[in-house]
């Protein structure tokens, strides 16, 4: 299973977002869509899994959870758009993760591209940056990997050229 993740999008998406989205099995979004007008574009092409983040409005929060878990050949996967970091994660999620951890866990929200072992939950943390031109990101960034044999594999970084 190939997936495209990425976050952060503020009502932003071309060509070049929707060619890396063609190519995937799936798609998923971590919130901070903007436009839905993102998200029905996207799942024009392909299967699409998303959460609303803090910026979204009732559209997206009509449409997609706050938290959003799952299980993708074997690995199951725990989305949400703040979600904080290994030995840092935020407030709301922090007793629940420590009960009852993914072996995948995906957060938006800082526009920083972060993926980090958690040594201590037995979980990968993966923050694909942001793929929209709002934000003081400088590098428009999302992630491409695959999901086989139980495992993430082939983890990439996609970068789409500057935000201004």
């Amino acid at each position: 299973m190939k997936i495209l993740l990425l976050s952060d999008t503020h009502s932003y998406i071309d060509a070049t977002i929707l060619k890396y989205a063609k190519q995937a099995d799936e798609v998923w979004h971590v919130g901070d869509i903007g436009a839905i007008e993102v998200t029905d574009q996207l799942k024009k092409i392909k299967p699409l899994r998303a959460v609303y983040g803090n910026i979204d409005g009732t559209e997206a929060r009509a449409e997609f959870p706050l938290d959003n878990r799952f299980v993708v050949n074997e690995v199951e996967v725990w989305m949400t758009h703040i979600g904080g970091y290994p030995n840092k994660y935020n407030v709301r999620i922090k007793d629940e993760i420590k009960k009852n951890p993914p072996k995948v866990f995906i957060s938006g929200h800082s526009h920083i591209l972060k993926v980090q072992y958690d040594a201590k939950l037995n979980l990968l943390h993966m923050n694909p940056g942001a793929a929209g031109k709002h934000g003081f990101h400088q590098v428009r960034t999302m992630l491409r990997f695959e999901i086989k044999n139980k495992q993430v594999t082939n983890l990439e970084v996609i970068e789409l050229g500057n935000r201004a």
